[in-house]
């Protein structure tokens, strides 16, 4: 095989696997788009405040792998306690899904803030 033929199949494959893992990855950098969060606190007793919502997916795609995180924070915005939770392996074009989250040390939080933390992009629905 000529050398020029070898580097023109390096090449190929790079952006192949580059081109893959944009897929693959998680979608990290504008995890809130495109969903809505729609969430409740609950606080009772001493134990962990429970945060309750539903994600809605407000695209024409499906949406995959999607996991929400709450945090309890105090007046000046430090966060006292975060959790995490795995939302649904799929949501499709608007549709929505319920969540729950339980918050240690956060009985005493004045705000929450609430998101999508990752989720992955399908493709977007096909016309015919």
């Amino acid at each position: 095989m000529p050398e020029g033929d070898a580097t023109h199949i390096g090449r190929r494959r790079a952006i192949f696997t580059a081109a893959a893992a944009l897929v693959l990855l998680p979608d990290l950098g504008r995890a809130q788009y495109p969903f809505q969060v729609i969430y409740t606190v609950e606080r009772g007793g001493s134990g962990p405040a429970r945060v309750n919502g539903r994600v809605l997916n407000e695209s024409n795609a499906d949406m995959f792998d999607i996991y929400v995180t709450a945090e309890a924070l105090d007046a000046g915005g430090k966060v006292l306690g975060r959790g995490l939770v795995f939302v649904s392996a799929t949501i499709p074009p608007r549709g929505a899904v319920p969540f729950a989250i339980s918050i240690p040390a956060a009985q005493t939080a004045a705000n929450f803030r609430v998101r999508v933390s990752s989720f992955r992009q399908g493709f977007g629905q096909q016309t015919g």
